[in-house]
């Protein structure tokens, strides 16, 4: 009880200095206001306008009390009267193609870790249409003073460049096509080059690759590439079957291979073509990697449990949005120490052994907060799939 009256105390004394009159406790009807959580947490409203800041330094048990004040009196912060007073909103939106898939949340979580560290709330929108209709939105979300930015991670029309208004800080990373589909960075497909090196120096010789729908440039990347490595390593010809990034297509590619000349190593676009190679082996009584190493692309969580597990390509999305997000930030409040938001560089896969007795990955994906600007955004992880080419 002690500790009790002595915060009460202090709160008492913290009141005054803010120039605010009491106020009477919230009733129905009637919304909390700062001074009434500061008072039920034995606090000044200066702290809890830290707290409401995501303040990093504020003390846990400061934290605490006024987080359990503020779910008791159902508080809510005027965000227009605080845009009204300081012209900063604290929110800004995030700008999505209409077509969700994989990468859009992992991309959305390291935009919300570094808006979340610098103190901004976020308000993903997802808008139909092409690239004029999308910029509109943004110009009228730019123009609603709202928000304080807009972060687009679609494209914009390129005559947009220099019409953004001033209301709102824009950027644009247009890591993905108006369907959602990898561009630019992500089609970048020279890891199929690095897992074709390794697995011919463990002594494969015959290759093949299954391929993405090709209308993905991600797909086309990875094609070209195994393409150029398999003519610059003279193993050709280089051989290639289209398919549609879907396990059937790939266990059907697998089923429909000769029994002469088959490959001792197939390099799968995707981890889930991977895992219908995989089966197709199976059905046709070859092993995993005894008969046939076997690669995918994404890091699926599943392909660490597969049996064997899944040699793959971990594709660092988080990077992007953590990397897009900073950019923002730092166009928001420009000085030296709001650009970064990433911590310590992540494991390299150089040197990586792809044997089978590396367990569940002998490279592990990089985890929250721990890439970097120079960080790979692709990182192979070697794993159980593949080994040594088979004894003849």
């Amino acid at each position: 009880m002690t500790n009790q009256s002595s915060t009460q105390d202090q709160a008492a004394q913290d009141a005054p200095s803010s120039g605010r009159p009491a106020r009477q406790a919230a009733g129905p009807g009637r919304r909390a206001t700062i001074w009434e959580v500061a008072k039920a947490a034995g606090v000044s409203h200066q702290t809890v306008s830290r707290y409401l800041r995501n303040d990093s330094k504020m003390r846990p048990e400061t934290v605490a009390r006024i987080s359990s004040a503020v779910r008791e009196l159902d508080y809510r912060p005027n965000l227009t009267a605080r845009s009204m007073r300081t012209r900063r909103s604290g929110r800004v939106a995030v700008l999505l193609p209409a077509v969700a898939t994989y990468g859009p949340p992992q991309i959305l979580s390291g935009v919300m870790e570094v808006a979340h560290e610098h103190g901004y709330t976020i308000e993903a929108l997802s808008v139909e249409g092409g690239p004029a209709q999308r910029f509109e939105r943004v110009l009228e979300l730019a123009d609603s003073g709202q928000v304080e930015g807009v972060l687009a991670l679609a494209p914009l029309p390129p005559e947009s460049e220099h019409r953004f208004p001033d209301r709102a800080a824009i950027v644009v990373s247009a890591d993905y096509d108006d369907e959602f589909r990898g561009v630019g960075e992500l089609a970048d497909g020279s890891p199929v080059a690095d897992l074709v090196e390794r697995l011919a120096e463990l002594g494969h010789r015959r290759f093949l690759h299954i391929t993405g729908a090709l209308d993905f440039a991600s797909a086309r990347g990875r094609r070209d590439v195994f393409v150029e490595t398999i003519e610059r390593l003279g193993l050709g010809p280089a051989r290639v079957i289209e398919s549609d990034w879907s396990a059937e297509g790939a266990r059907a590619a697998v089923l429909a291979l000769p029994e002469e000349d088959r490959p001792t190593a197939i390099i799968a676009a995707s981890d889930v073509g991977a895992a219908g190679v995989i089966l197709g082996a199976r059905e046709r009584g070859w092993s995993i990697p005894g008969d046939l190493s076997v690669t995918g692309w994404d890091n699926n969580q599943l392909g660490a449990y597969l049996q064997p597990t899944l040699t793959t390509v971990h594709v660092d999305h988080r990077k992007l949005g953590r990397a897009a997000m900073a950019r923002l930030v730092a166009t928001l409040r420009p000085d030296p120490g709001t650009s970064s938001g990433t911590g310590p560089a992540s494991a390299s896969g150089a040197g990586a052994d792809p044997r089978p007795d590396q367990g569940r990955g002998s490279i592990a994906p990089p985890g929250p907060g721990t890439t970097t600007a120079d960080a790979p955004l692709n990182t192979i992880i070697w794993r159980e799939s593949t080994g040594p080419v088979p004894a003849t």
